[in-house]
């Protein structure tokens, strides 16, 4: 899958009649477009920047930090709807991703749609994007010339912000140290040096330290917010910790 500045570049680099068609079909369906929408209709080249500034902004305060945790229950949907497809078959994978999608004489059809919708893909297929914010309802794009696409909650996603306890951290502080493993565990959701020193017991600059070691190697990153630096565990670090615990 695209990284995320994978994709801030690609709608920096977005075609100005691309934008001009997306943001027409938002005023059909959503109403006149605000005063920004019609400055961005109006020259997306110049404020393409701008906007992909501001998410990448966005990104960094809100998303960053945590996109390990969600990445994970991500992936892990991805598997359970490869294997669902694999051993039962395309259309078992389409009836079970939400109540209101049923897969019936070669057409997935949606209920309780606000608007009626058909098309024919002609072999372009169907994107299936696992979310974690959607909600319970779907979010569909069926526009051409992109196939279409449809964005579901994924499995999962309820645990998102439940502690699980680490397991195995005896084992793996043989690998990194007791320190190290310590911050690991504890970095369960973001936190600054100073608040995982409080948390820890260990020195501000002991903590400083190992949080460098750990994000050369690949286990931590680090997002600014505001004053302070946020350190959260990568997608590498939850794979270690499942791996001791298991």
């Amino acid at each position: 899958a695209p990284t995320p500045a994978a994709e801030r570049d690609a709608i920096r680099a977005a075609p100005a009649d691309r934008v001009r068609q997306d943001l027409d079909h938002l005023a059909r369906h959503q109403g006149t477009l605000g005063p920004r929408l019609r400055a961005l209709h109006n020259d997306p080249p110049v404020l393409l920047a701008k906007v992909t500034e501001e998410i990448e902004t966005y990104w960094e305060l809100a998303l960053a930090p945590y996109w390990a945790r969600i990445r994970a229950i991500l992936d892990a949907d991805i598997l359970h709807r490869a294997r669902l497809a694999a051993e039962h078959g395309t259309g078992h994978l389409l009836d079970d991703l939400h109540m209101s999608v049923s897969w019936d004489d070669n057409a997935l059809r949606m209920a309780h749609r606000k608007q009626p919708l058909t098309r024919a893909t002609a072999g372009t297929g169907l994107l299936l994007i696992p979310s974690a914010f959607t909600g319970p309802g779907l979010r569909t794009r069926t526009t051409p010339p992109d196939p279409p696409q449809l964005a579901y909650q994924a499995r999962g996603v309820g645990t998102l912000w439940q502690t699980r306890p680490v397991t195995g951290a005896s084992s793996l502080s043989a690998v990194l140290g007791r320190s190290r493993t310590l911050l690991l565990t504890e970095l369960e959701t973001p936190a600054s040096t100073t608040q995982l020193a409080h948390r820890t017991g260990l020195s501000p600059a002991g903590v400083s330290q190992c949080l460098t070691a750990l994000r050369n190697a690949g286990l931590v990153s680090a997002h600014r917010a505001g004053r302070s630096v946020l350190y959260a565990r990568t997608h590498a670090a939850e794979t270690l910790l499942h791996a001791a615990s298991a």
